[in-house]
């Protein structure tokens, strides 16, 4: 069962909701169907929602995989939080008006953080079975 991927999947996914209203609500204020319509906020909606898109697959995937592969549910949530939280202050971040960084940085740094752990850990984790199998085969 994928209980603690499922869990973070189902988060996310109302956060890529929020996401979506944000971006439907600026187009029609601002009468704008197709791109930013040279509206700034607007603009910055639309990345906040496709970066959005873009790492969270990748990272769900990753979990699955890892959780799927008996790791701790301790150790997947703990990652799956970590995107939560990168995820969430990239939207915060990149929705405020430029130049203020700070919480754009600090969520793409969380975001891959998570990342990278959950590839590594995945590496690591099928490393440590093959290993534990090729010990109980000899």
């Amino acid at each position: 069962m994928l209980i603690t991927t499922a869990f973070f999947a189902s988060v996310l996914a109302l956060m890529f909701i929020k996401l979506s209203m944000n971006v439907i609500g600026l187009r029609r204020k601002n009468k704008v169907s197709l791109g930013a319509g040279g509206v700034d906020e607007l603009d910055r909606a639309i990345r906040a929602h496709g970066n959005f898109a873009e790492y969270v697959p990748l990272s769900l995937f990753l979990m699955g995989a890892l959780e799927l592969n008996g790791a701790p549910l301790l150790l997947v949530a703990i990652l799956g939080l970590l995107m939560v939280v990168g995820r969430y202050f990239h939207a915060k971040g990149i929705n405020e008006p430029p130049p203020e960084f700070t919480n754009r940085v600090r969520g793409m740094k969380l975001t891959f953080a998570s990342l990278g752990l959950l590839a590594v850990t995945n590496i690591a984790w099928i490393g440590y079975l093959f290993f534990s199998a090729q010990a109980i085969i000899d």
